[in-house]
């Protein structure tokens, strides 16, 4: 079950996930005895082959879906500050940028002429500023994206959730992305949960990486990156990335075979 918020007793963590199992009919286990903590201005990724119960770990912090069993409990209210990114960016067409991104807010109550100085800065923060009264069909994928983040920016959220955001993206503007979002949540101070296939991603982004294995759904291991909270092309080229990514590589490759 997913507690109330602000449950008595509860302190510390931003958000627990107390041995979470995750049933489809047919008796398809997508995640087993799934445990996690957030802290506030944790980057956690959550790393593994298709699968392995990352989406549905998500969707369940987001209140999209309940555990068959176990629960999530959050702290203090921290669920009303939520922000989710999918993978595709899931913008109105008939909607221009300035009310794609208006949508969380409107949904508050929130008028469009209250909203305009969150949406701009919004906007300016993903680097879309002069943007807002385009249409998503003139937009490209990589700017479609910055559309959905600063979307799910826009309240300020405390927890920001990211469902493989950049995978149809091309290299190059997915690093870009990768630099923006470091940014966004250093500005912002939030909690981020990411979810990935790649290794290099995983390794640039977060604080932790929580690695995870197939058939059924399920936590094998959690790494620690050593790395320094501001990254940037030095750090993807530098020889402790490199180890990083090589530790994190071999382990990904146990659970792939644990999996198997």
């Amino acid at each position: 079950m997913r507690d109330a918020a602000g449950a008595p007793g509860l302190a510390g963590p931003l958000l627990r996930v107390e041995n979470v199992t995750k049933m489809f009919a047919g008796g398809v286990t997508a995640l087993e005895g799934m445990a996690l903590e957030l802290h506030d201005g944790d980057f956690v990724s959550l790393l593994g082959p298709s699968g392995c119960g990352k989406s549905t770990a998500l969707r369940l912090m987001a209140g999209l879906s309940r555990p068959t069993r176990g629960r999530i409990r959050w702290r203090d209210g921290a669920d009303a500050g939520l922000g989710v990114v999918f993978q595709e960016p899931t913008l109105a067409p008939w909607s221009t940028v300035r009310d794609n991104v208006w949508l969380p807010l409107r949904l508050r109550g929130v008028s469009r002429r209250a909203a305009t100085p969150a949406i701009e800065e919004s906007l300016a923060a993903v680097g879309l500023a002069g943007f807002e009264g385009a249409y998503p069909r003139e937009l490209s994928g990589g700017m479609k994206m910055r559309v959905s983040i600063a979307r799910a920016m826009v309240t300020k959220p405390k927890l920001l959730l990211m469902d493989e955001p950049f995978a149809a993206l091309d290299e190059i503007t997915r690093f870009k992305l990768n630099d923006d979002v470091l940014r966004l949540q250093q500005n912002l101070g939030c909690t981020v949960v990411f979810v990935t296939h790649s290794v290099f991603e995983s390794v640039f982004l977060s604080t932790r990486i929580v690695v995870m294995a197939a058939r059924p759904g399920r936590v094998v291991e959690e790494l620690r990156v050593d790395a320094p909270p501001a990254r940037d092309d030095a750090f993807r080229t530098s020889a402790p990335y490199a180890e990083q990514c090589r530790r994190a590589s071999a382990t990904l490759k146990q659970a792939m075979e644990m999996g198997a």
